[in-house]
C-alpha cells in the first residue's frame, strides 16, 4: 500500500482544493490517476498489482473511457487477455463502439482507475450483462468511495483514500466561495 501511495504522491496524482466530481458532489481532494499512469512503468506495475488480486479465469477486461483505458489495458496485458473499453454516446449512455463486442458467457473483469460512487462501474456492468457477458470481478487503483461491492461483486483495489465529499448545498468550500474545478473527463 505504501508503494502505491508513494507512486501517487511522487506523480502529483493527489490534488487538494475544491473539486466538482462526476457525481455532481464536491470534494476537497481529487485523485488524478492520469498523472501516475503517464509513466508507462508505473502503469505496468499498477496493472500487474491489480491483476494479482483478480481470479485467474478472466476472458476479457472492460474499462470505461476515459480514466480506465490505460489501467484496463495494463491489467489485460498482465492477465494475457483482450481489452476493450466503453464510451458514452451523445445522450450520455454507455455503449460499445469501434467494432468491440463481448462474446456470450465471457468472464469479464471491469477495471477503473478510481471508483468513487460506482456509477460508471454500474453502467459498464449493465452493458456487459446486456451483451451476455458474466461479471467475474471489479478492480481499480484507488477506491475513493469506501465501496466494497457493486451489484453484488466485490471491488479489488490497491489503495483506499476517503476524502470528504459534500453535496453542493452542504459544501463548506462553496460557502467560503472557494473556486471550484471540474478535473474529470465527464461533462455534467
Amino acid at each position: 500500500m505504501n508503494k502505491i501511495m508513494d507512486m501517487l504522491k511522487e506523480s502529483d496524482a493527489i490534488l487538494e482544493g475544491h473539486f466538482k466530481l462526476s457525481s455532481g458532489k464536491h470534494s476537497d481532494k481529487y485523485i488524478q490517476c492520469a498523472s501516475v499512469l503517464k509513466n508507462p512503468k508505473n502503469a505496468e506495475i499498477l496493472g500487474q498489482e491489480i491483476a494479482k488480486k483478480l481470479p485467474e479465469n478472466i476472458d476479457l477486461v472492460v474499462s470505461p473511457a476515459m480514466g480506465g483505458v490505460i489501467i484496463g489495458h495494463e491489467v489485460a496485458k498482465a492477465l494475457g487477455v483482450e481489452f476493450i473499453f466503453t464510451e458514452r454516446d451523445e445522450k450520455g449512455q454507455m455503449i460499445l463502439k469501434r467494432n468491440f463486442n463481448i462474446e456470450k458467457n465471457a468472464k469479464v473483469a471491469i477495471i477503473e482507475d478510481v471508483i468513487t460512487t460506482g456509477k460508471s462501474t454500474k453502467e459498464v456492468i449493465d452493458l456487459v450483462e446486456k451483451n451476455y457477458g458474466i461479471i467475474n470481478s471489479l478492480g481499480c487503483i484507488v477506491n475513493r468511495g469506501n465501496i466494497e461491492e457493486i451489484k453484488d461483486v466485490g471491488v479489488n483495489y490497491l489503495l483506499s483514500i476517503n476524502p470528504k465529499i459534500y453535496t453542493p448545498e452542504e459544501c463548506p468550500l462553496c460557502k467560503n466561495r472557494v473556486d471550484i474545478t471540474k478535473p474529470g473527463s465527464r461533462n455534467i
